[in-house]
């Protein structure tokens, strides 16, 4: 009865209320921590593949994703966690290099609108669409030591090209978890076979999918997903002192 007891009074000193309302630990901290924990992190994958070249709309489907970017880019909350991976924007010697050109141009961090223009705007569009690739690679390194709920916005203008199937790699990847959610924009696709892939990759994730066929609705769909992460955002309680 003893050792209950005890047990019990241990129990109610380290709750959070009782410890913050007796100034037995740094509320501050603690809602910090909080929040990196279960905010979202989230991650625009796009599509830099030489077909960004195509002209759309008197532009070239390129230029219109940056200007939608500059536009979207500002909406996003500066303490929001935010990065920018791209992929096709170099060839290679070989279909095996160019099946790997992607990178984290810009790390997940907050205040980061404005470094992501500028690493978005470094690059020209050039080679494939390694799409899985570049999410398998999101998954296991971009969000290296994060917790919660990992959002990933992918935009391309194609189907995958590498030998791969990006919906056959989240079917299997949610079997072992449930943290990561896709949306993907496809950006003036007609290829119905690439459309079908590419709304599996969002739905198997309870992500959205958009098919986008000009630049305003482009913007819509980044616009909503944007708006989606603000409602996640908005719905969590931290703890009152």
């Amino acid at each position: 009865m003893k050792k209950i007891l005890l047990f019990l009074i241990c129990f109610i000193f380290m709750t959070p209320v009782f410890a913050s309302k007796y100034g037995l630990y740094n509320h501050e901290e603690y809602k910090n921590n909080f929040q990196d924990e279960h905010n979202e992190r989230l991650l625009f994958i796009l599509d830099l593949s030489n077909s960004m070249n195509e002209p759309l709309e008197n532009d070239t489907k390129y230029n219109l994703m940056i200007k939608t970017m500059k536009e979207i880019l500002p909406k996003i909350s500066t303490q929001t966690q935010v990065g920018l991976r791209i992929y096709g924007h170099r060839m290679g010697f070989t279909p095996f290099e160019a099946c790997r050109a992607s990178i984290l141009a810009s790390p997940i961090k907050k205040n980061n609108s404005e470094s992501i223009s500028f690493a978005l705007g470094k690059h020209q569009p050039r080679g494939m669409t390694p799409i899985t690739y570049s999410l398998k690679q999101a998954i296991k390194y971009d969000f290296m030591g994060f917790s919660g709920k990992k959002h990933i916005i992918l935009m391309t203008d194609g189907g995958e090209n590498c030998d791969e199937s990006p919906c056959t790699y989240v079917m299997n990847l949610i079997k072992v978890r449930r943290d990561v959610q896709i949306d993907v924009i496809a950006f003036n696709i007609k290829d119905s076979d690439d459309l079908d892939q590419l709304q599996c990759t969002a739905l198997v994730t309870s992500g959205k999918f958009y098919n986008a066929q000009t630049s305003a609705q482009l913007f819509d769909s980044f616009n909503n997903t944007i708006e989606r992460a603000k409602s996640v955002e908005a719905k969590i309680i931290l703890p009152s002192n």
